[in-house]
Parts: C-alpha cells; sequence; structure tokens
C-alpha cells in the first residue's frame, strides 16, 4: 500500500468540502482517505489516502482536473503532497 498525504489551507471550510465530496480521492483509485483538520486552524487539512502503487497515487496527484477542482474550492498557496510506501499499520 502506497500512502499519500495531501496538507494545504483552504479559505472556508464548507466550501473545500462540497467540492472534496464531488472529487475524492477514490476517483484516482484510492482505496481508502482519511480526511483531518487542524485543531488550531479548522482550514489547514491533511487528507491521506491509500493506493495500490506510487503510480496510482502520483496520477492522481498530478490529474489536472485535481489543480482545477482545487483551485475552484478555494486551496489557498501550493498544496504539499508526499507519497508513502507504508511498511506497517496497526490499529488498537
Amino acid at each position: 500500500m502506497y500512502v499519500m498525504a495531501i496538507n494545504h489551507d483552504v479559505e472556508d471550510y464548507d466550501t473545500w468540502k462540497t467540492a472534496f465530496d464531488a472529487f475524492p480521492p477514490a476517483r484516482g483509485g484510492a482505496r481508502f482517505h482519511r480526511l483531518n483538520r487542524n485543531v488550531d486552524n479548522g482550514n489547514n487539512i491533511t487528507i491521506v489516502a491509500g493506493f495500490d502503487t506510487a503510480e496510482a497515487a502520483q496520477q492522481f496527484r498530478d490529474d489536472p482536473e485535481l489543480k482545477n477542482v482545487m483551485s475552484e474550492a478555494g486551496v489557498v498557496g501550493v498544496p504539499r503532497f508526499e507519497i508513502f510506501d507504508e511498511v506497517e499499520s496497526v490499529q488498537y
């Protein structure tokens, strides 16, 4: 499993969430996603999504439609994308 973390600020969470729901990581083949809001700044978002391959994560990241949706949704600044090779997953 390859995990991509996307962090960015948004102008307005509710506006952004509507756009996110219309274009979730599953559109790019993600098997899951987790949506997180910063406890000190509710307009700072981190999405964690799991993909079967690093290439699938990269393709989603590089999708021109994703860039358009993010821009229209009020993403502020340059989003930070990081892709990791998951080596362990434990739930308690």
